[in-house]
């Protein structure tokens, strides 16, 4: 199933040492706090990357600087060949898709899944353009690879927790990004409606092989088909390397600060997972 139609999904078949983002000593403050301290990171086509630890650790901002909006007071970024500046940021959110958290909307809002995942494309067609066949046709494609064609005509403020997520995440495939970037996109649902979006992220990624950044601060939703995995504590990339590597109680311990136990890898393979 392609979520196209004027223009094609970036190709998979890219070589792997194409660097699309390349961060260098970035140092990013809001005030008196650094939110980030000297951090350097290099992402190749296609990797899908986890990001791991406590809150405050800089994981969010992280994002925020590889999609075009974060200031840096000192250091440089590139991502997909542009720099990051003041005059890139809106070229780039065009080939970045971004997940959040879910989100808090008003019942009364007078505009249905459909819709909602339609704004996904305003970013290529413009705002004031109306949206051709071809691009509603473009829709229901990404409604239907998420599971949701079903409620395509519900109040988009009516959505379980989970159902947001997925027409949150159809909103981006809209836009035919080269970038994914989810920031904790399963916290505050639940466990169920977790391992389907967990599934359904790797599920995009083995069919279109998105470059893909995954935050999170809850080890259990970590998605197993993370290729490395980045670990930050207090602004910086504490360390870096495979899952097998990283995932060690030891290392995790010192990272969070807390003793920590390695959770099951079964949870997003299988749906009796939830339940153990």
């Amino acid at each position: 199933m392609l979520i196209s139609c004027s223009q094609p999904w970036p190709s998979g078949d890219n070589n792997m040492d194409d660097v699309v983002i390349s961060i260098k000593d970035a140092v990013v403050s809001y005030r008196e706090d650094v939110a980030l301290q000297g951090v350097s990171l290099e992402v190749r086509q296609g990797e899908f990357i986890g990001i791991i630890g406590p809150n405050g650790a800089g994981k969010t901002t992280l994002l925020t600087v590889i999609n075009g909006l974060g200031k840096l007071v000192q250091g440089e970024a590139w991502v997909l060949g542009l720099p990051v500046n003041g005059r890139n940021g809106s070229e780039l959110r065009k080939r970045i898709g971004y997940v959040a958290q879910v989100e808090n909307i008003d019942p009364r809002l007078p505009i249905n899944v459909r819709e909602t995942v339609m704004v996904g494309c305003y970013g290529r067609l413009g705002l004031f353009h109306q949206p051709t066949q071809a691009y509603w046709e473009r829709v229901d494609r990404a409604l239907e690879m998420v599971g949701i064609t079903h409620l395509c005509q519900r109040p988009i403020g009516h959505l379980s927790g989970g159902e947001y997520q997925r027409a949150a995440i159809a909103r981006t495939l809209v836009q035919q990004p080269e970038i994914f970037l989810l920031d904790e996109p399963t916290a505050s649902i639940d466990e169920r409606a977790q391992w389907e979006i967990l599934n359904l992220i790797q599920l995009i990624h083995k069919k279109h092989h998105m470059t893909t950044l995954f935050v999170t601060h809850d080890l259990r939703t970590l998605p197993s088909i993370c290729q490395r995995l980045i670990l930050m504590k207090e602004g910086r990339i504490w360390q870096q390397g495979s899952p097998d590597s990283m995932l060690k109680e030891e290392i995790l311990t010192q990272l969070y600060d807390a003793p920590v136990a390695l959770p099951a890898k079964a949870k997003t393979t299988s749906p009796e997972a939830i339940t153990s």
